[in-house]
């Protein structure tokens, strides 16, 4: 009788474990544009031929490297980087190369700044030569349906030993004040 309510316990919290480390796990793009998506279109195979894939949906996510408010929406140059679990980009120093976002929306550029993460799901529009340096660069043109803008990171602040948090007689030789 004992084991049975114990291995009941378990299991009801083991299920209530499962339930909130998966629920915390949502994805950040909607689940109707997910579906959309075709997950072997990486940058890598569309920027090999992007007009061929005009019409597709795409799910990438990268950091930003520049943005631009145009009479169409704003532009956002992306360096691709691979993503995590969570869609999150990883930091690593690896990429497939660049794309560009077009959001038909009013996003300030403030905002969408140099070095933040994003994770966009958008159709192929085909693609767009522009200057990177001293080289014609040929970018993917992604119009987006869905932008995720991932919150910037917070470096914490440390905090040195300060002694006047414990007792004083702490600090003294030998554990204790001369006078006691």
């Amino acid at each position: 009788m004992k084991t049975n309510i114990l291995h009941s316990v378990f299991l009801f919290t083991l299920a209530g474990y499962i339930f909130f480390c998966l629920s915390g796990c949502a994805s950040i793009i909607s689940k109707e544009i997910r579906r959309q998506v075709v997950e072997e279109l990486t940058l890598s195979v569309v920027a090999k031929a992007p007009e061929s894939y005009k019409g597709k949906t795409v799910l990438w996510s990268g950091v930003i490297i520049n943005s631009i408010n145009l009479k169409e929406g704003t532009m956002i140059e992306v360096l691709q980087k691979p993503p995590d679990f969570r869609g999150e980009p990883k930091d690593v120093d690896y990429s497939e190369g660049r794309f560009l976002i077009l959001d038909p929306r009013y996003l300030d550029v403030a905002i969408y700044t140099r070095g933040r993460k994003i994770t966009v799901a958008g159709v192929v529009r085909g693609k767009k030569v522009r200057p990177l340096g001293e080289v014609e660069y040929t970018y993917p043109l992604i119009s987006a349906k869905e932008i995720y803008l991932w919150p910037v990171e917070r470096e914490e602040r440390y905090y040195p030993f300060c002694p006047y948090w414990y007792p004083p007689w702490r600090y003294y030789p030998y554990g204790h004040p001369r006078w006691w």
